[in-house]
């Protein structure tokens, strides 16, 4: 009969969640573990068969947590707003899990179609409320997603290496004009369909 858990899965991510979100993901191990639970790293690998299961764990926590991360008075604001705004905040106040998440080595991704599929849904939503609000065809509001979202993850990544501060206001007003810019250049048609410059 296996020995019964001293604690449960949910204890141990947020242990685990903890370290992570403090010194990054490196400095999650067993060991490291066990101290921050007060015990040794026994108990970690009767819920869990390794480390990886674990890593794996802390990812959908950490992914949950962004979710979850709101920025103030901004409801009725567009949902690719509160998406943009959403994403830099979490790198602000939370940069170790903005780094796991969003600024690990991906040796998988060849181009923004590989990165958009792994999105999810919440990038479609956003598109299609694109097209309904400015009358954007598809292509043209991809075109638009796609730019505004490089662009918030560059901010995003500023924050979460504190190269940078900004205030919400400052990102709101950034994110407006990025957007706003973006939408005169395609309308124009000034803006190169394939993406590339001259």
């Amino acid at each position: 009969m296996p020995p019964k858990p001293m604690f449960t899965r949910e204890e141990i991510v947020q242990a685990a969640l903890d370290i992570v979100s403090e010194r990054g993901i490196e400095a999650l191990t067993a060991r490291e573990l066990g101290v921050k639970l007060g015990s040794s790293a026994r108990p970690l690998f009767t819920v869990f068969k390794n480390m990886e299961e674990l890593h794996e764990a802390v990812r959908t926590a950490a992914m949950a947590r962004f979710e979850a991360c709101a920025p103030d008075g901004m409801e009725n604001a567009p949902i690719f707003k509160q998406v943009g705004m959403r994403m830099v905040l979490f790198g602000m106040r939370e940069p170790k899990l903005y780094q796991l998440l969003f600024m690990e080595e991906n040796t998988t991704a060849a181009s923004f179609d590989d990165l958009f599929n792994r999105l999810g849904p919440r990038a479609q939503s956003c598109i299609d409320t694109i097209c309904d609000t400015y009358g954007l065809t598809g292509a043209q509001a991809r075109m638009l997603f796609e730019n505004v979202w490089i662009y918030t993850f560059g901010v995003g990544a500023l924050c979460a290496t504190r190269v940078c501060s900004f205030s919400q206001q400052q990102l709101g007003q950034m994110l407006t004009t990025q957007f706003q810019g973006m939408m005169m250049l395609i309308k124009s048609g000034n803006y190169p369909s394939n993406g590339q410059g001259d």
